[in-house]
């Protein structure tokens, strides 16, 4: 069989790759604690698997529009409106299988080859993998830990070339749990108006945030037109496995991403869709109980880190994951990441697995419980100590 060149150019997501490493060493009798994989370990709350029981008694069983069914468009809507501060109707927003689409659709809708693409690195590495994939340039935005893992402005407008026509941001981040602050946000905003680009704003963790608020380049005048917006239920209310995600975007835009919705998957799946009416309707008490125990879960997970010598951990943000430095350690990020989970049973990742600018850096996902990060802390120090 023969391949199109292009896939050369795809990657992968490295935390699926661990992850299945880690299930063959438990399959052999192994303990294995996993800190590698991006998944909250809470159950998707009761009411919202109640609503889709209901949907599927209902027949709710059939294709619906590509775009995403009315009553969560408009739910979709009212959410983002509220929550950003800037007016969006149903026919801003598609509903796509999962946050992912958002991230391809968006690319494949926007980018030709040839143009540049500026993506933070270290990022979620299907930004840099789609870029190549569509033969655009993928130009690297450094995250540096010295700017507490935002972005560095000056830095940003230094890579814009005349060739430049898209970016890509993600506040809070995986996987540095870093925030875009209001100021950076604000002068991002300028940079994109003055250059006229368009923006895949990934938005995903952005109820999973600790003693700040979230700033969404949505909420900036004249950023809507410019903007996609990624959001979704995977996160905030543990439906990983429900894939359901969105984006929020120009009408124009809109069409054209539904266009690939019809040529790809036809439709997302249309029980789970009410289901998701139900997640932003409903209670959200279990969503908030979520999010503090993340936080008490950081906390643990920081503290435990810095005690290790040769390792040290900012604070994060958002999200569910910390990024420690172990540059001061006698290995690279992807031996450490094997060394750690073959010889101690610690599934973790390296962070080159994020681009070039992680190396000197793992990600832990702390979507685990105290006692697990407990001894999981517990094992890498005594790793380190043999080293």
């Amino acid at each position: 069989m023969k391949f199109a060149a292009s896939m050369a150019r795809l990657g992968t997501e490295t935390a699926f790759e661990v992850l299945s490493k880690a299930h063959a060493l438990e399959a052999r009798g192994r303990n294995v604690i996993h800190l590698e994989i991006g998944e909250p370990d809470f159950d998707t709350p009761a009411n919202i698997r109640a609503a889709a029981k209901r949907a599927l008694d209902q027949g709710h069983t059939h294709y619906g529009p590509a775009a995403g069914l009315p009553v969560l468009r408009e739910a979709i809507a009212a959410h983002v409106s509220r929550s950003r501060g800037v007016a969006v109707g149903p026919d801003n927003v598609v509903v796509t299988p999962g946050g992912k689409p958002i991230i391809f659709f968006s690319l494949l809708a926007c980018v030709d080859p040839g143009d540049e693409v500026i993506y933070p690195n270290p990022g979620f590495p299907i930004y840099e993998s789609v870029i190549n994939w569509l033969g655009a340039k993928a130009v690297p935005l450094p995250i540096r830990e010295e700017n507490n893992f935002g972005v560095d402005v000056d830095e940003l407008a230094a890579l814009i070339t005349p060739k430049t026509t898209f970016l890509v941001l993600n506040s809070p981040a995986n996987p540095t749990g870093g925030l875009i602050t209001g100021e950076q946000m604000e002068n991002i905003a300028s940079l994109v108006a003055e250059h006229d680009l368009t923006v895949l704003a990934d938005e995903i963790y952005s109820r999973i945030i600790y003693g700040s608020e979230h700033v969404s380049l949505l909420s900036y005048p004249g950023m809507l037109e410019r903007t996609i917006m990624l959001d979704g239920f995977s996160k905030t209310w543990a439906m990983t496995g429900w894939r359901a995600g969105y984006g929020v975007m120009p009408e124009k835009t809109a069409f054209w991403v539904a266009r690939l919705m019809t040529n790809s998957n036809s439709c997302t799946n249309s029980f789970v869709q009410l289901a998701c009416v139900e997640a932003l309707q409903g209670p959200q008490e279990e969503a908030d109980a979520m999010v503090t125990e993340f936080q008490r879960r950081r906390d643990v997970i920081v503290e435990g880190l810095n005690r290790i010598e040769g390792i040290s951990c900012q604070k994060p943000l958002g999200a569910f994951y910390v990024f420690p430095n172990v540059t001061a350690l006698p290995r690279s990020s992807k031996q450490l990441e094997e060394y750690f989970l073959e010889d101690y049973g610690v599934a973790t990742l390296s962070g080159a697995s994020f681009g070039s600018f992680g190396e000197g850096y793992l990600r832990l996902s702390y979507a685990n419980s105290i006692e697990n990060i407990k001894e999981a802390v517990e094992r890498i120090a005594e790793g380190v100590r043999q080293l």
